[in-house]
Order: C-alpha cells, then sequence, then structure tokens
C-alpha cells in the first residue's frame, strides 16, 4: 500500500511555501508590523506581571491573529489554482494529501515565527522588569512565568487552528476578487460574527444560560478565550472568572483545525 504523504514531495512544498513568505516583502512588512504591535501594546499599556499582561494582550491578539492569518494563508492554494499547478496535483489522490500537509506546514510554520517572536521578547520584557502588580494582591508570588508560556502555547495552538481554516478557505474560493471578499468576511466572522450570534442566541432565549460554558467554547475564538481566562488567568485571582469550560474547548479547536484541512483535500480533489 502506497503512503498517505510523500515525505520527499511534503518537504519539498513546505520549503516552496517558506521560500515564498519569506521571499514577499508585503508578508515581511506584515510580520514586522505585528511584532511592533504586540510588542508596543505591552509597552505602551505599562502591565507589570506575567498574568496582567497576558489580559493586555488577550483581545488585540484575538483581533490581530486572524487578519495576520488571512495575509498569509489566503492565497496559498489560490495563487497554485490560478497557476494551473493543482490540475496535476489533483491527478493522484495522495498527492492532494501531501499538498495540503505542505502548504499547511509550511504556512503555519511562518507564521507561528511570526507571532512566537515578538511574544518571547515579552516574557524577557516582564521577567526583566518588575512583577509587582495591584491586579494580584496577595497573589503576586503565583505570578509565575509559567502562566505566560502556557498563554504563548495556547496562542501557538490558536495559530495553527486559524491557519487550517484559512487553508480550506483558500482551497474553496476559486477566484482571487472573491477570495479577498471571503477572507475579510471570515475574519469578522471569526473576530466578533460568532460571537454575536451567541448573544442574540441568549437574547432571544434559543440558547439556555446554563449551556453558556459550553457555547462560549464552540467558535475559534471563544475557545481560545475560555482556555486562557481558565487556565492561565483563573489560578491567580481572587474573583471569578467567567470562562468557558476546558474540554470543550480544546475539543472545538481540534474539531475546526483538522475538520478544515479536510475539507481544503476535499475541495482539491472535487475542484472543476
Amino acid at each position: 500500500m502506497a503512503p498517505s504523504v510523500d515525505r520527499t514531495a511534503l518537504r519539498a512544498v513546505v520549503r516552496r511555501e517558506l521560500r515564498t513568505l519569506t521571499r514577499t516583502r508585503v508578508h515581511l512588512l506584515l510580520a514586522g508590523g505585528f511584532v511592533l504591535a504586540v510588542v508596543g501594546l505591552v509597552w505602551v499599556s505599562g502591565s507589570t506581571g506575567f498574568v496582567p499582561t497576558v489580559l493586555s494582550l488577550l483581545t488585540p491578539l484575538e483581533v490581530l491573529l486572524p487578519l495576520l492569518t488571512a495575509a498569509f494563508v489566503s492565497r496559498a492554494v489560490l495563487g497554485d489554482r490560478e497557476r494551473g499547478e493543482l490540475a496535476l496535483v489533483r491527478t493522484y489522490p495522495a498527492r492532494v494529501r501531501t499538498y495540503v500537509a505542505g502548504v499547511y506546514l509550511g504556512r503555519v510554520t511562518a507564521l507561528l515565527g511570526a507571532v512566537l517572536v515578538p511574544l518571547l521578547v515579552v516574557l524577557v520584557m516582564v521577567a526583566l522588569g518588575s512583577v509587582e502588580s495591584t491586579f494580584l494582591v496577595q497573589h503576586s508570588g503565583l505570578d509565575s512565568p509559567v502562566l505566560f508560556v502556557r498563554f504563548v502555547v495556547l496562542t501557538a495552538l490558536f495559530t495553527a487552528v486559524l491557519t487550517a481554516i484559512f487553508t480550506a478557505l483558500s482551497a474553496v474560493v476559486r477566484v482571487v476578487r472573491r477570495g479577498v471578499a471571503v477572507a475579510v468576511a471570515v475574519v469578522v466572522l471569526l473576530v466578533v460574527g460568532l460571537d454575536l450570534l451567541i448573544i442574540a442566541g441568549l437574547a432571544t432565549d434559543l440558547l439556555p444560560e446554563s449551556a453558556l460554558p459550553v457555547v462560549l467554547t464552540l467558535t475559534p475564538n471563544g475557545a481560545y478565550r475560555s482556555l486562557v481566562l481558565e487556565t492561565v488567568v483563573a489560578p491567580v485571582v481572587t474573583s471569578p472568572v467567567s470562562a468557558g469550560a476546558p474540554l470543550p474547548a480544546v475539543l472545538a479547536l481540534l474539531a475546526w483545525g483538522i475538520g478544515s484541512l479536510v475539507v481544503a483535500t476535499l475541495a482539491i480533489t472535487g475542484i472543476d
């Protein structure tokens, strides 16, 4: 039985994706802008301590990460379709799986580099500064760099899931102009649209309040937010933190990530 993924071809696709991103000035400028935005937000906010810094970054990252991912990934497959490369790739099902895996791994590697660098810079900034914080009254000893590292890991997971979502989007959309419009719509949906739907469901009694801890975790942004609040913030604060259940949040992120890659593979296999 032939292997489902050709490792040689996989490495070739990953290298090609990395070369494409690193040689494109727009992507380098966007990555640099993201670094400056994250570090600048921490600098301007004047947050002291690891957990207060996490709280300062959480909402901005929920907005910036979908935007950055859309810019890095939304044309990944669409560009190959324009050049006619998918006509050959889709000839063999195993090649489609290898191609999707290579595109995903190449793009997510570049994105994680852009995302993790500023977070590690922030970690050093906070570690070298004062960790005293009025926010953590009587709990400043619990404000550990381990909590910030946990935040970094969750942010990396969120980035990986967003990359899968926009890879699927790039595979499904067939026209560049339409792809840009759909990418913008998906960013808006991820950042505010899905949360607004949940709020509307609660306001109209379509969703019971008892389901809120689970419903809050069903969206990618909601799952990320819930995991950060539950595993990073809740352990060190005295007041209750309104966060979703951790297990449904993890399952939701895995479902979004794996499901999106399956959609991308099926879209390429069945493309006209």
